[in-house]
């Protein structure tokens, strides 16, 4: 039998990424928690937010808990939208507002580099047991490619590549992706005897 493993999060896009790269787990969001609360994201990195989360949700159940803040850090705009990416374009941005705000942002600049950046937290019972953190690095693209993926996706090539990820495929992105690197971390610790007894 697996051991469950919660994802502090009701984002199915990233829970199923989570779920292909920690296959050994039973991965599951907060729908299976009775009316947990909704986090309010008030830090200012990746890791607080993450923490927060991580602690918050840890106290509700017995399992595994993992947290995860990613976003997208954009050079000529000083690393944002940062920690602000899911709400970009305001509190009730969605993918596509915050993707034109980019693009508005990004019009006359011409340096386009950029990167997604994950970090992970993982907690049990009110308590942080460790921390992981992932990054790729590429650039922001002059227009949206791609149907596929999701968040900033269609407007992210990562370095060396002239396809975003949203053309890539969920497969090749997976291997590859800031949360991918970071659940690398997370997988050679969970693999490490005695870390989760």
């Amino acid at each position: 039998m697996k051991q469950r493993l919660i994802v502090a999060t009701r984002n199915a896009h990233k829970v199923g990424e989570i779920r292909a790269i920690l296959s050994a787990f039973e991965v599951l969001d907060l729908s299976v928690l009775n009316d947990p609360p909704e986090v309010e994201e008030t830090g200012k990195t990746f890791l607080e937010n993450a923490t927060l989360k991580a602690l918050a949700i840890s106290e509700l159940t017995d399992a595994l808990v993992l947290s995860d803040d990613s976003g997208l850090e954009v050079d000529s705009l000083g690393g944002d939208p940062g920690v602000y990416s899911s709400r970009y374009a305001g509190e009730d941005g969605n993918d596509s507002l915050n993707n034109e705000k980019l693009l508005r942002e990004m019009d006359g600049h011409s340096e386009r580099t950029a990167r997604f950046r994950c970090v992970i937290v993982l907690a049990r019972g009110g308590n942080v047991l460790a921390d992981f953190s992932g990054a790729v690095e590429g650039r922001i693209l002059q227009k949206k490619q791609g149907r596929r993926g999701f968040g900033y996706d269609p407007l992210f090539a990562p370095e060396g590549d002239k396809r975003s990820f949203a053309e890539l495929g969920e497969e090749i992105k997976n291997g590859m992706s800031h949360r991918s690197r970071a659940l690398e971390g997370v997988a050679d610790w969970l693999c490490q005897p005695g870390e989760i007894d």
